[in-house]
């Protein structure tokens, strides 16, 4: 049963008595129970904010929440979620009003906070950014988290000056969400891509969102020196561990790697040589607390520079009774694109 807040907000013109949700409850043995239930609108947590929610995505770490298999939620009961799209029922705050639309990823939404795979959440006021005026929900929630994730580190990349002309950028985890969106990015604005992949077999589809080259993982997912040939301006990795390193290791003079995932583990067997001799910066990405600026500014970019024809091809649309089953398929890798979430489906 869901834990009972007694501030959350009130609105006696809502018509809605409860609504539906992922929830996630933890069983005596330590297990995490996921099951699709429906939740009285008076136990939302407090907010000066709450959101009729419209689209959500399920990612990589709503599925980690979901199944268990990492700790990614910090106190249960929850409603995991880590990002949402939706319009404004009610607001305490004066920057928001009834119908306006909004966008909320991050600030530890689905792990400290009830997120937003569910068709109610109520927020701070300072979490929310509004909807950019050339998106809809629907689009805004088909980039989602992964989008946003990816456009912060195209501007890492431009900020250290990295250029078309640099030369070639590695995009590592290339079949999933942040990889094939980064990939569409980076050729609508000019750049060589390589896509690195354990699905080659998905060539086709990697070379129609940008990529001009393909290569197997299992080029980088080992142990290797650590110095290799300087074959990358800048990359974009979404994977970790040796892949990380070997992407360091194969990076350009002055060269710079945005890293923004684990896929395959948190560690970086590396050593400083790539820092030292040839200048590579590592540049971390954090999509979960970045400052609101730096926000509006990734999501207005993506309103305008993520090609509608790609939204299409790499979304699936899904409703809240097939988060559960796929998360298990997304943790396994067999999950093509991103997965956009209609709560209302």
């Amino acid at each position: 049963m869901a834990q009972q807040h007694n501030d959350a907000p009130q609105n006696t013109s809502l018509t809605a008595a409860s609504f539906k949700a992922v929830h996630l409850s933890r069983l005596e043995s330590g297990e995490t129970m996921a099951e699709i239930i429906h939740v009285p609108l008076s136990e939302l947590p407090p907010g000066e904010v709450l959101v009729r929610v419209q689209h959500s995505t399920l990612n990589y770490k709503d599925a980690l929440a979901i199944t268990g298999k990492s700790p990614v939620v910090r106190q249960f009961p929850m409603i995991p979620g880590i990002d949402f799209a939706g319009t404004v029922e009610q607001s305490a705050d004066d920057r928001f009003q009834p119908g306006d639309q909004v966008i909320l990823n991050g600030w530890g939404t689905g792990e400290l906070r009830w997120g937003g795979l569910a068709q109610y959440a109520s927020t701070k006021a300072d979490w929310l950014i509004p909807l950019p005026k050339k998106m809809t929900t629907e689009q805004a929630m088909s980039i989602g988290t992964a989008g946003y994730t990816a456009m912060l580190c195209v501007i890492a990349l431009e900020r250290h000056g990295i250029k078309p002309e640099s030369g070639p950028i590695l995009v590592t985890g290339a079949n999933g969400g942040v990889g094939s969106i980064a990939i569409a990015l980076l050729s609508q604005l000019g750049y060589l891509v390589t896509a690195s992949t354990g699905r080659v077999h998905e060539t086709e589809h990697l070379l129609s969102l940008g990529a001009q080259a393909v290569m197997d993982r299992s080029a980088l997912s080992s142990p290797n020196k650590p110095l290799q040939k300087e074959n990358w301006a800048a990359a974009i990795d979404c994977v970790g561990s040796h892949t990380l390193a070997n992407v360091l290791a194969s990076t350009r003079y002055g060269g710079i790697v945005a890293a923004c995932g684990l896929a395959q583990g948190m560690d970086l067997p590396s050593t400083v040589a790539p820092f030292i001799l040839r200048g590579v910066t590592l540049a971390g990405i954090d999509s979960v607390y970045a400052p609101l600026a730096i926000r509006k500014q990734a999501w207005e970019r993506l309103s305008h520079e993520f090609p509608e024809r790609h939204r299409i091809s790499t979304v699936r649309t899904i409703g809240l009774t097939q988060v559960i089953p796929l998360a298990e398929q997304l943790l396994a890798g067999k999950i093509r694109g991103r997965l956009m979430v209609d709560v209302h489906a």
